[in-house]
């Protein structure tokens, strides 16, 4: 019976056969011990020389790392394994022998592991990463579909910036000029207009010449957008949705957050409500924490988001940030014009923003306004002028970077490790 390692609890006591690749291997003696992996997880495989014979067992110690095989054997209990499991081989099946294969058990600097990425997703540490990223997409789809949203596609190729900042890609559309998407919100706001509630899942691209840890040049973003919805309320959205998607993780990876040396307590926490600060009490908080150097007015840098999560046990809302630093489109504060119905929602442990939202201006002469400021005239936002032109709403909507999400919940450092293929400042390979 061919099976995966993710399943092997199903066959406890039966013989199995699995395809895998021999991630290490050891031996001792009369034994030996292969380190499998097949996708779906990693097992052990004892290779016994009295069961299995002389020239099988000298075979099996020939193993060469990376070579793939067909392993066959006894699927048995294994309380010292993270999977609780393991194989008692019986026969294996070499497909292919690998020769030399570059990403050996030592240690290996960063820029030789970016070149031999298509291979370093294949290790541990790596797959785990991924496997929570992936757990991260499936409980979205799931806390979004299960709250009434419809998932709508914003295209990559558009006429304009959604922000009106310059960091964009250019390329020609035919004999028109085209820019690779920064966001995908102006679209999910006409999406909103037609049915009620939806969120969008796609990569975007910002031509931002940053090397920190937490950028990259195309990233992924999950960008829901409501109708007949004002802040506060977007707020509580933002903070259940979070709180679904760590506490999915905890429950359905703890394999792979044990592999990374995750500490879970403090995910553990993750639980709506959020606390929230505002703008001025963030100012003056990063103030007393010896940040002299800011002023109402500035945006907070990697270091003031770190200062001010230091605060809280939880992610922190920081809200009402001073129109002038944020989108043309964000809705004043009836009370205080100056700032606007904004959150930026900020990660515990230095993994600073990964959440920004705000109430959308939703009144036309003021939209107006705001064209002529920011110099929008044109016609690539004739469109979007008319979302408030023709039934506008209140409406709200927020978008979540996956990558930096996936860092924070994972306990990595770098968000380059957070995708499967990183392109950064410097790297467009492979």
């Amino acid at each position: 019976m061919k099976t995966t390692i993710s399943q092997v609890s199903k066959h406890v006591g039966e013989e199995v056969t699995i395809g895998a690749w021999l991630a290490n291997k050891r031996s001792s003696g009369k034994i030996a011990f292969l380190q499998l992996r097949d996708g779906t997880g990693f097992m052990q495989g004892i290779v016994v020389k009295a069961d299995i014979g002389e020239e099988k067992f000298q075979e099996a110690k020939a193993l060469t790392q990376e070579s793939s095989l067909y392993v066959t054997g006894t699927i048995v209990e294994d309380t010292r394994s993270p999977l609780g499991f393991e194989m008692q081989v019986s026969d294996f099946e070499i497909i292919h022998e690998a020769v030399d294969y570059p990403i050996t058990p030592k240690e290996h600097g960063t820029e030789f592991l970016m070149d031999h990425r298509h291979l370093w997703l294949r290790s541990k540490r790596q797959h785990a990463v991924m496997k929570v990223r992936n757990e991260i997409i499936r409980a979205t789809y799931e806390f979004f579909n299960d709250n009434g949203y419809v998932k709508v596609d914003p295209p990559i190729l558009t006429g304009s910036s959604a922000e009106g900042t310059t960091e964009l890609f250019h390329t020609k559309y035919f004999d028109e000029d085209a820019y690779l998407s920064q966001s995908g919100q102006l679209y999910m706001e006409a999406a909103a207009m037609a049915f009620g509630k939806v969120f969008s899942f796609g990569p975007t691209f910002r031509a931002e010449k940053s090397k920190t840890r937490r950028h990259l040049i195309e990233f992924w973003m999950i960008e829901p957008e409501m109708a007949f919805m004002d802040h506060e309320e977007s707020l509580e959205v933002q903070e259940q949705y979070v709180s679904h998607v760590v506490q999915s993780v905890l429950q359905n990876c703890k394999i792979e957050l044990d592999a990374l040396g995750r500490d879970t307590k403090a995910l553990e926490n993750i639980k709506a409500p959020f606390p929230r600060i505002s703008y001025d009490d963030a100012i003056q908080l990063v103030k007393e924490k010896g940040f002299d150097d800011i002023e109402w007015g500035e945006d907070f840098g990697a270091p003031h988001e770190t200062a001010i999560a230091e605060a809280f046990d939880k992610p922190v809302f920081i809200t009402n940030y001073p129109a002038e630093i944020k989108a043309f489109y964000m809705k004043p504060d009836p009370n205080r014009p100056e700032v606007v119905l904004c959150a930026d929602l900020i990660a515990p442990e230095g993994y600073g923003e990964i959440i920004g939202g705000s109430q959308r201006i939703d009144d036309l002469e003021l939209m107006k306004q705001r064209y002529e400021e920011h110099d929008l005239t044109g016609d690539a936002y004739k469109w979007y002028l008319q979302l408030r032109e023709y039934g506008s709403v209140p409406h709200s909507g927020f978008g979540l970077g996956l990558e930096r999400t996936v860092a924070w919940i994972s306990g990595v450092e770098h968000v380059r490790e957070t995708i499967p293929f990183p392109r950064l400042l410097n790297r467009l390979y492979p």
